[in-house]
């Protein structure tokens, strides 16, 4: 089976809400999309192709390559038709892999109980075919099958990305209730910061949105942080293609007239770590870090884009202290922030009825299963027509909002 030239159907995962995103980003590396919905989009690529997907998606969690898809009303029959394939073409017969699956068959009460079945399926076929049974276990960091089992219908994958894309390899520092950095990478294309002006960040926390902005003006990819991905360990893998795509990546990173990025916050402890993830991620240097209340953070004069990500107040007992602190984002904003696009994410929009300001959009968002909000605020200086020359201006430099896409997938789920 040759898979690594040959293009066929992948799907390429994302968490909910972010495929609009996820999109964009497939797009501009020329990809056409097949089909959206709303954890992830289907495009036609071979792995090898796949290999320049995962090294450069900030937003995807997994890239799947389907192997085959085929009727399973249960798991003898799931069993007969997965020993078919070639999987001693696939995997190394003295090698390690694991299966993940996605299963809602109703004579399964444990997707465990499929995965034990791919399993069984896999090294029975190479056993019969090669004399040896591959190891098998629950660690992503080689081979993966994937299993997408819904009611009768079964899809096969090799997962090549294993260990989620999502998280970008540079926090080893997480901090408190930190935010995902494909979340966050997603935050700040909603935006449409162009890359160039200010963002500043107060209450970073352990700074992932001032990092990925960072990492975005830099255009640095994530695949320059990571050199272990699941494709390595399937047959057919030149190493050549993906260190190839790595001094692509490298070429295209950007050094020069780089914008001013701010991230302040009120504990050293939380600088800290930011500094810390911003150093693994290579672009400390970017990133001026203050120590300091939110409303003290330097506001340089040119216009540019402001996010906060306040806690939610999830706990009891917490949401009176909170609703002062939003009460006073929201003074920051209109007396210190003029000029600029505020930005506020919260999960709490009750305590966002504290801000005082009145948003101008709503973007919708989850952050793990917490249904959250990017609020957005228009904070003029001078006339509204004014701000809206201004933005016009640089419209050919802005990042698009992937409404189309959204509408797709709103069409899609409502089947």
């Amino acid at each position: 089976m040759e898979v690594f030239n040959t293009p066929n159907k992948v799907i390429i995962t994302c968490n909910r809400r972010l495929s609009s995103y996820l999109a964009q980003e497939v797009e501009a590396l020329g990809f056409d999309i097949v089909r959206a919905f709303n954890t992830g989009i289907e495009v036609n690529a071979s792995i090898n192709e796949c290999i320049r997907l995962n090294l450069n998606l900030r937003i995807a969690s997994q890239v799947l390559y389907e192997v085959k898809s085929f009727r399973a009303r249960n798991a003898d029959e799931l069993y007969k038709a997965l020993v078919t394939i070639a999987w001693e073409e696939l995997l190394p017969f003295d090698g390690y892999f694991s299966v993940t699956s996605n299963v809602h068959n109703e004579t399964i009460t444990t997707p465990l109980f499929a995965n034990v079945k791919v399993k069984d399926a896999i090294v029975d076929r190479i056993k019969d075919k090669k004399g040896v049974r591959p190891n098998t276990g629950p660690e992503l960091n080689r081979a993966v099958i994937h299993l997408h089992w819904i009611d009768d219908r079964a899809e096969i994958f090799l997962d090549t990305s294993g260990e989620t894309l999502a998280k970008h390899g540079y926090r080893k520092h997480p901090g408190k209730a930190p935010m995902l950095e494909a979340l966050a990478t997603a935050t700040i294309m909603a935006t449409q910061w162009d890359g160039q002006s200010p963002f500043i960040n107060p209450m970073c926390g352990s700074g992932t949105l001032a990092i990925e902005a960072a990492l975005m003006a830099q255009k640095r990819m994530p695949g320059l942080q990571r050199m272990n991905y699941a494709f390595m360990h399937f047959i057919g893998y030149d190493e050549e293609v993906f260190f190839e795509e790595r001094r692509r990546l490298k070429e295209l990173t950007n050094k020069k007239n780089l914008p001013n990025i701010i991230a302040s916050d009120i504990s050293n402890e939380a600088i800290e770590i930011a500094k810390s993830n911003a150093k693994t991620a290579g672009v400390e240097h970017l990133i001026t870090f203050e120590i300091c209340d939110f409303a003290k953070t330097t506001i340089p004069e040119e216009q540019g884009v402001i996010m906060f990500n306040p806690e939610y107040g999830e706990r009891l007992g917490v949401h009176t202290k909170l609703e002062a602190t939003y009460k006073r984002i929201g003074d920051f904003l209109k007396q210190a922030c003029k000029g600029y696009r505020g930005y506020i994410f919260t999960g709490n929009l009750d305590l966002a009825k504290k801000i005082g300001l009145q948003a101008s959009r709503r973007f919708e968002f989850f952050s793990g299963k917490l249904d959250c909000r990017l609020l957005q605020y228009e904070l003029y200086e001078g006339s509204k027509d004014k701000l809206s020359e201004s933005k016009t201006s640089k419209g050919a430099d802005e990042i698009p909002t992937g409404s189309k896409i959204h509408k797709l997938i709103r069409v899609q789920d409502k089947k």
